[in-house]
């Protein structure tokens, strides 16, 4: 797993990673994507306008892309079950449509707010955002009532939220999309292991070694859940809930640890 997460791709590393956590068979989805992709090409047009528009029309309403009921599960985060129902949340919708739309060499870009992934269209010099669960644009208004969704009303939509997203930062909120898919499932391994992924790209998040400490004690991973506990005291020593966390730990050293 280390050459993946080294080796970016998408949407191969997408489905190479649900498949290591026990989710869509990669080869199910490259296939689906495989004719997805050939099958977008006849709605190439010169005009590039015309072309965005073709595309958005055809994805939504000659395909009926769509969002996913139960927004915040696994299959709504995960890329191959995305393209083969046709069903996601906002990132597995934007990704598909960021994949679609450069096959028609049209630039568009996923971008990452808080708790909501974007579109950012660039046609002629015109920049437009959109959004992926339905196609439709989104005004500025509209991008500041997502980030106060989000954050709260006295949260302001900054320059750096409307940064497109490299594939790495994609990627990464695709996993923790995953992850808290599965702990909604009370799946805690697979949900582990997408912690153990993240830390391998973003090891000064000690978050997520306190997420893992949690998902490791449901398991009974006890040994494992005070080291990552322990990582966190020792490397967030002024973090707002650190002496919850001590309590924590403290509590969990009077566990026996259970072995798999």
């Amino acid at each position: 797993m280390d050459k993946l997460m080294d080796d970016i791709r998408i949407p191969e590393s997408a489905f190479e990673i649900c498949e290591h956590l026990g989710f869509t068979q990669a080869k199910s989805a490259q296939w689906a994507w495989f004719e997805l992709a050939g099958a977008v090409l006849s709605h190439y047009v010169v005009n590039q306008e015309q072309r965005l528009n073709g595309l958005l029309r055809w994805f939504y309403q000659d395909l009926g892309f769509r969002v996913r009921d139960d927004y915040f599960s696994i299959e709504a985060a995960d890329l191959g079950q995305c393209i083969m129902t046709r069903q996601g949340n906002s990132t597995s919708l934007a990704t598909v449509l960021v994949l679609l739309a450069k096959q028609l060499d049209l630039q568009l870009e996923a971008v990452l707010l808080p708790g909501n992934t974007v579109l950012k269209s660039t046609v002629n010099g015109v920049i437009k955002y959109h959004d992926p669960l339905t196609g439709g644009e989104l005004t500025k208004h509209g991008l500041k009532s997502l980030v106060r969704g989000e954050l709260g009303n006295e949260a302001r939509l900054k320059p750096s939220h409307l940064k497109p997203a490299t594939l790495k930062r994609l990627l990464s909120r695709m996993i923790h999309e995953l992850k808290a898919g599965s702990i909604v499932k009370h799946k805690f391994e697979p949900a582990m292991e997408c912690c153990s992924l993240l830390l391998q790209w973003h090891p000064d998040d000690v978050h997520l070694n306190r997420e893992r400490a949690f998902i490791a004690q449901q398991l009974g991973c006890i040994k494992v859940a005070m080291s990552d506990l322990q990582h966190f005291i020792d490397n967030s020593p002024h973090d707002p809930v650190i002496e919850l966390v001590k309590i924590q730990l403290k509590e969990l050293s009077q566990q026996a640890q259970t072995y798999h």
